[in-house]
Formats: C-alpha cells, structure tokens, sequence
C-alpha cells in the first residue's frame, strides 16, 4: 500500500451546472491525501479508418494516447525561478512575475469597474 498522500486515483467531477467551479473540472480529496503530483489521462481520437467487429458490422479505429498533467504548484515548489517559468513558457503560459503583475491589473480594473457601479 502506497502510504504517499501525492499517490492515488482520483475521480475527476463536472458540474452539470454553471456554479462554485464555473465549469472547470474539479477533484474531492479524501482526508489524509493532497491533490496528485501527476496525473495520466487517455486522449482517444478517431483515425477516419475502420475495421470489422466480431459481427462484421464497421467499427472507428481509435487512436489512443496518454498524457500526463503535472501539478503546477508541485513544480514550483521544486524548481528554480528560471526553470519554473521556462516550464510555464513551453505551457503557453507568461512567466510568473508577468503573470502576477497581469492579474493585478485585472482585478484592480474589475474592482475599479464594481466600484463606478456600485456608485451609479
């Protein structure tokens, strides 16, 4: 028995409804655990092919992948500065300073915006 709290097999949840998560995929941690390190997921995508089942009838050839998600926290907790933000670069992401100073300035305008609002 793994007695890592990182190592288990969540259940990945959806809403069915626009709400606490906003639509974005969520995990229910058990106690004792921590969200995993990792995580590996199949992405399946069909090839346009197809092949006979065992009746005969046509069937989508399917191509599967696996993939692993990282948890990002984990990776800037055990890397450097540097190698954290050329990490969040290969992702897409800007590096985290940028970031940070973006989302300032988004929420200082949102609150700049609730404000005038509230005042009208």
């Amino acid at each position: 028995m793994n007695n890592n709290p990182r190592k288990w097999v969540p259940e990945i949840m959806y809403e069915e409804y626009e709400g606490l998560t906003d639509g974005i995929p969520f995990i229910q941690i058990p106690e004792n655990k921590e969200i995993p390190d990792i995580l590996f997921m199949f992405g399946s995508q069909d090839t346009g092919e197809f092949e006979p089942d065992s009746e005969g009838e046509a069937q989508p050839i399917v191509e599967m992948e696996l993939y692993q998600y990282a948890c990002m926290q984990y990776l800037k907790s055990g890397l450097d500065p540097e190698t954290y933000d050329r990490v969040r670069m290969c992702l897409g992401l800007k590096p985290l300073n940028e970031a940070i100073e973006k989302g300032l300035r988004i929420s200082h305008s949102v609150l700049n915006t609730n404000e005038e609002q509230s005042i009208i």
